[in-house]
């Protein structure tokens, strides 16, 4: 069984500065972390693996060289393999972009059975990039799985439960496909020391545009149909009013503030 878990690296902070001349995030800013919802697909991906007795589980990222600190996290929880996707005409891609770039990515790595991904990045908050892989690899899709209940390899299928309104909705896919996970999926491990000591040595494959064979036209800014046309902090700009009510006349004082401004506001009479 081969699984292919695409990582991505965000801000760890929400000290997240944009460049106003592309509408792009500017990654250097701030210290970055692996995405926080990835962790639950690879933790979901290291479980299939183990059960099965067999195969590989391969973390896949986008971006700097620096990326690269995602893919040794990756290895030291237990991912066999790291792959780094980096190029300077990556830069600047959005999700559609950027799922054409991992999609291709993947493409290489075939034959693979499933591809596990987080629910959404925290940094975008968009949940379009695993959708986007499926639709570029041609594959099913299962988004907000919560349940892994079986992978059949004879029948290659896999069935799973998916998290929606009003409870579990069980679909089954075959495979390849992609699923992509939410925090329910399963409790999430520690790195070992062994782990640890693994992905201190560990060495990458860097693939770049060639690789990939990825039309120049369809790559980074070029390729990314969504355009950031205005950039804005929001600016607060209500007045508030501030009560001692540090002693028992502060108190009573502030109640019939509140009181009084309450109905006001017709809320209560």
């Amino acid at each position: 069984m081969r699984i292919v878990v695409p990582v991505k690296q965000v801000p760890a902070t929400d000290a997240v500065t944009m460049d106003p001349e592309t509408g792009t995030m500017v990654r250097s800013a701030a210290a970055s972390v692996i995405n926080p919802l990835d962790l639950y697909a690879l933790e979901a991906a290291l479980r299939l693996r183990d059960s099965s007795g067999d195969g590989d589980v391969v973390a896949l990222t986008m971006g700097p060289p620096p990326a690269e600190a995602v893919l040794r996290e990756a290895v030291s929880l237990g991912c066999d393999r790291g792959i780094l996707l980096s190029d300077t005409r990556f830069g600047g891609a959005d999700t559609w972009a950027t799922s054409r770039v991992l999609a291709a990515a993947i493409e290489r790595l075939k034959p693979i059975d499933l591809v596990i991904t987080g629910e959404r990045a925290t940094d975008g908050d968009t949940a379009q990039v695993g959708p986007g892989i499926a639709a570029w690899l041609d594959i099913p899709l299962a988004t907000y799985v919560a349940h892994v209940t079986g992978v059949d390899g004879a029948a290659a299928t896999v069935t799973v439960e998916r998290l929606v309104e009003d409870g579990y909705q069980i679909v089954r896919l075959s495979t390849p496909a992609l699923l992509t996970v939410v925090k329910e999926i399963a409790p999430l491990r520690l790195p070992t020391l062994d782990g640890v000591m693994r992905a201190r040595r560990a060495e990458f494959e860097r693939w770049g545009a060639v690789d990939l064979a990825v039309p120049a036209e369809e790559l980074g800014l070029k390729g990314s149909p969504t355009r950031v046309v205005n950039i804005a902090t929001p600016q607060v700009t209500r007045e508030g009013e501030t009560i001692d009510a540090g002693d028992e006349a502060g108190v009573a004082q502030a109640a019939v503030r509140i009181a009084d401004l309450l109905e006001d506001a017709g809320v209560v009479r």
